[in-house]
This record gives structure tokens, sequence and C-alpha cells, in this order.
């Protein structure tokens, strides 16, 4: 597994001598940002410019290129003011779901409201269900199921903060919160987690069933 603490030290040092004083935040999401990375998870950084350009852009991936792992690197990159500017609903998860290494991101708290929160979980669910839908019906690929029940982990993520006001980062965490019946969610996504797909259509069954619920509760 990439040794990920001196991967940042190197990132950030080829990062400071490109862009220089323009680095407004630097965070990383995802699996190595929750400590639950595994040889084959993602490097997730969040690069936030005072602005960005697409001579940026170039730069910055040119810049990636010159680094180990490139292959495992994604993430975000944003100019500062796109950012503040951003639709509210997405910022739950943007916000909570970064580890800050450079900067803060707590200007976003003044646009997480529990607007944004709704907006978040109607949004989510709904996308849900025609992901859920369209590959039952079309792809019926378990890649795209997995990614599906990660999204509904990103709601429960938001309703359990809304109604106890505490973000659970961990998805395994959420599980002391949650009713049998979302607990049923997060224990499928665990398994698929773990790449054991037992039942591809009764995976689809429940996911489906649960978000038709999820609709009818909004």
């Amino acid at each position: 597994m990439i040794e990920i603490d001196s991967w940042i030290n190197d990132f950030l040092k080829v990062l400071k001598y490109t862009f220089e004083n323009r680095i407004w935040f630097v965070g990383l999401q995802g699996s190595y940002g929750r400590g639950e990375a595994t040889d084959a998870s993602d490097i997730d950084v969040v690069v936030i410019l005072n602005e960005l350009s697409t001579a940026d852009i170039k730069t910055y991936s040119a810049m990636l290129d010159t680094l180990p792992h490139r292959e495992f690197v994604c993430g975000f990159l944003s100019g500062k003011n796109e950012l503040l500017s951003w639709e509210p609903s997405d910022l739950f998860q943007f916000y909570y779901d970064t580890t800050p290494i450079v900067g803060s991101l707590d200007e976003l708290l003044l646009m997480i409201n529990n607007e944004a929160l709704d907006r978040a979980v109607k949004i989510g669910v709904c996308n849900i269900y025609h992901g859920c839908v369209h590959n039952m019906v079309h792809e019926k690929s378990e890649d795209v199921l997995k990614g599906l029940y990660k999204a509904a982990s990103f709601v429960l993520q938001a309703t359990t903060f809304k109604q106890t006001g505490r973000y659970i980062k961990h998805q395994s965490g959420l599980l002391k919160t949650l009713s049998e019946e979302d607990k049923v969610i997060i224990d499928t996504f665990l398994s698929l987690k773990n790449d054991r797909m037992k039942d591809f259509d009764k995976m689809s069954e429940i996911l489906f069933t649960w978000t038709k619920k999820q609709i009818e509760k909004i």
C-alpha cells in the first residue's frame, strides 16, 4: 500500500513549487482520508487555488505526471470563487469527507444548512433510484451497483447528521445509529467493498425498494 504521508509530503513540495502562493486549500478525501485505504485505493486529493484557468489545469496534470503512483491519483481541482458559489447540496459531503492538510474549508459551513441537507438527500435518493433501475435493465454491472450503494451510504450520513448533529465518517460507525432497514444498506455496502457480491438481483432489489421508500418519505 502507498505510504500516504510520504506521498503527500512530496505532493505538497511539488504543488508549492508549481503554484507558489496561489494555493488556498489542500485536503484528502476517500479511503486514505478516512484511514481505510487498501492496495487498490485511489488518492483523492483536493486542491483549491485562488483562481483556476485552463492553463492551470494543464499545468496541474503535467505536475501529477512527475509524481509516483500517478495512476492512483484523482480528486477535485477548483478555483476558490467557484467552490464558494457551488450548489450547497453538494457541499455537505464534500466538506465532511475532506481531511484538511493546508488551509480550511470552514467558509463552506455558511452554506450547509438544513435546506441544503434536505436537498442533498432528495437529489441523492432520486439519482440512486434512477441509477438502480437503469442498471437492472441495461448495464447489469456489479461495479455500478457498488457505486450506488456507496451513494446510499452518503445519504444515510446526511440524514444521520441532520438527526443527531454528528457526522459519522466511517460507514461501520453508522450501524450503531440506524434503523434495521437502513442497516441493511450499510451492511450490503460493506460486503461490496470487500468484493463479496452474493446475489446481484437480490442486492439490486434491496436497494431499489429502499430508495422507493425514501422517495415517498421526502
